[in-house]
């Protein structure tokens, strides 16, 4: 596993952010969630997204490189994601247990998130890093609209 540095997001690492998680949502969501949904993934709105969660996110940092971000809010990890480059090194497993460090920090006995059904790699991962899914539910993703019903499994792992 490469040296990975974690570090709270700034405003210069928002463009890398945003170009990870566009890649990545398109890789685990394309054709698992319902088309208005993808509709309105535009490069624009995972810019102005990141830079909205800059609070909210920390970054795994491989040599000078932003290899991943996990988004922490209360007791939802609600984004977690690596680069193409750096998938399967083990940068997610270190954003994981970060994220869980910070929702047991904040005084949560236990994290959760949400992960589309067909989007099996990440369903595996979580698996194997000991959360338990915990059925079916619709996810409201946040649109200008308003929100947006997403059919995911509610994934939870105790973290006190």
């Amino acid at each position: 596993m490469p040296q990975v540095t974690l570090r709270p997001a700034t405003d210069a690492d928002a463009d890398a952010i945003a170009d990870i998680w566009r890649s990545g949502w398109a890789d685990g969501h394309l054709g698992n969630v319902p088309d208005a949904l993808v509709a309105i993934r535009t490069p624009e709105s995972f810019r102005s997204r990141t830079v909205d969660g800059l609070p909210h996110t920390t970054v795994a940092v491989v040599g000078e490189a932003v290899a991943g971000f996990v988004m922490v809010v209360e007791d939802e990890v609600e984004q977690v994601y690596v680069s193409s480059a750096h998938r399967g090194s083990g940068v997610a497993a270190v954003l994981l247990a970060e994220a869980e460090r910070l929702v047991a920090a904040e005084g949560y006995g236990e994290a959760w998130l949400a992960v589309a059904p067909g989007n099996a790699r990440a369903r595996h991962f979580y698996e194997r890093s000991g959360w338990s899914d915990a059925g079916l539910f619709d996810y409201p993703a946040q649109t200008a609209d308003g929100p947006l019903p997403v059919p995911c499994h509610r994934y939870v792992k105790p973290v006190a």
